[in-house]
């Protein structure tokens, strides 16, 4: 797994203290990381625009003009001037060895450099720069951003400066990064970056339950009960889904219905269950005997509607599962918060942390576009989910991995990082198009990885 910062101004600070390590130097360094970028992708020669703000990462933009200017067709728009000390520095070069800024956009690029505010920008967007930006997303060249796109800028690449930030992961931001990538600032990100508490997840991160035990039994691998309620198809799912990663034996708690053979059946827990599955289409109120227990537990859907939930909260080994909206829920159930969806999602760090400090031994994995694993201080993220996930039954199965893990004695945190990476994962790799991914679908290429 990457570190990720909430911010990183600090850390320059940091290199020109403490490694002597000059503004300038790293802007530099800025702008070859870009150039080598664009050197080892495309033609020397092609026609480059590169938009640049009036402020240190419009400076990065017009240091990366000079850097490929000779080499490449450049034209450098800056429509607001230069403001910063730096910026009006990287000016005056560029304008030594010949560079002259255009005072418009034309339309035959190869490539685009949006290089306007930054990371460290928080201001309304204005309607001029909403107009240049529309006008750069509609020009048919290779997209690029400086260090952190200006929505709604739709990047096919974000080169980000020195280490990545908790800004790029926010859900709305997926449409408009495009693959990110740390730009090299002079410095190895091993010197550059510090102690955090935010982490992006990779897929070697995840620990597929392997069987490397010859001497083992169904029961050496756990039993998930699962609590199917009103709408069953969803717990069926979820049984489905556990029995596919490697949970020994599943359970269905339900009244007679029907079930796939290798699927058992009971009204009651039964007393060899090592973790317990709920809330998946539970629909009615949960009752008392199947939250007084000490099993470990994952919870989702209707249980986060559910008061009875705050007797859950102050157990051992819990796993929540819920979507934003279900989060709002908890989260009011819980007296922390009462907010609307848009409120959470502009805000999900500050929310799952929040949360998280108030029940340190839970984890949350909150659901989205990208998925937010917090577990006491600390939050990782999981950016593999497709838009083939965005249909009824995928929580279900997520929820199935989940338990499945818990019941094999893997810990919470473990179990949702795992599952979450299988589960994104898996949905890669459904190569069949991304409309039609049923849950049964998602269980098969699970079976793959």
């Amino acid at each position: 797994m990457q570190k990720i910062f909430k911010e990183v101004n600090s850390l320059d600070q940091r290199c020109y203290k403490e490694f002597k390590l000059s503004e300038d130097l790293l802007m530099e360094n800025a702008a070859n990381s870009m150039a080598n970028f664009i050197l080892n992708k495309f033609d020397k020669g092609s026609k480059i625009l590169i938009v640049s703000g009036n402020g240190n990462n419009g400076a990065d933009g017009i240091a990366l003009a000079r850097t490929l200017f000779g080499d490449f067709n450049i034209e450098l728009y800056i429509p607001f001037g230069t403001k910063t000390n730096m910026s009006k520095i990287q000016l005056e070069r560029a304008n030594k060895i010949g560079i002259k800024p255009v005072d418009m956009i034309s339309d035959n690029y190869n490539i685009v450099v949006e290089c306007l505010f930054g990371s460290g920008f928080n201001k309304p967007i204005s309607d001029e720069v909403l107009n240049i930006i529309s006008k750069l997303n509609n020009l048919k060249a290779y997209k690029i951003a400086c260090d952190f796109p200006v929505i709604p800028f739709s990047a096919d690449t974000t080169i980000t400066m020195g280490a990545l930030k908790n800004g790029l992961f926010l859900d709305y931001m997926k449409d408009f990064t495009g693959e990110i990538i740390v730009g090299n600032l002079g410095i190895s990100r091993q010197i550059y970056e510090i102690n955090t508490n935010y982490f992006l997840l990779e897929s070697c991160d995840m620990k597929l339950p392997f069987r490397t035990k010859l001497d083992s039994h169904k029961g050496s691998y756990g039993h998930l009960a699962v609590i199917v309620g009103d709408k069953k198809g969803a717990g069926i799912i979820a049984c489905e889904a556990g029995f596919t990663f490697g949970a020994g034996l599943v359970t269905a708690i339900t009244k007679a219905t029907n079930l796939p053979l290798h699927i058992m059946q009971s009204e009651e827990i039964p007393k060899n269950t090592t973790a317990l599955a709920l809330g998946m289409g539970l629909g009615e109120q949960l009752e008392d005997r199947f939250i007084n227990n000490d099993l470990p537990k994952i919870i989702d859907a209707d249980m986060f509607y559910q008061t009875s939930i705050i007797k859950i909260l102050s157990q051992s080994n819990i796993v929540l599962t819920p979507h934003p909206k279900e989060f709002c829920s908890l989260l009011k159930i819980c007296d922390l918060e009462d907010i609307t969806i848009e409120e959470l999602q502009n805000n999900r760090f500050k929310y799952v942390n929040k949360f998280c400090e108030q029940y340190p031994n839970v984890v949350l994995l909150l659901k989205g576009a990208n998925v937010l694993i917090g577990h006491n201080e600390k939050i990782f993220i999981n950016t593999f989910g497709t838009a083939k996930l965005s249909f009824g039954g995928s929580g279900d199965v997520l929820s199935g991995l989940i338990g499945s893990l818990l019941a094999q004695q893997y810990t919470p945190l473990e179990s949702a990082i795992t599952a979450s990476l299988a589960h994104t994962l898996a949905s890669i790799n459904y190569a069949l198009n991304d409309y039609s991914m049923k849950p049964q679908d998602l269980i098969d290429e699970i079976r793959k990885l």
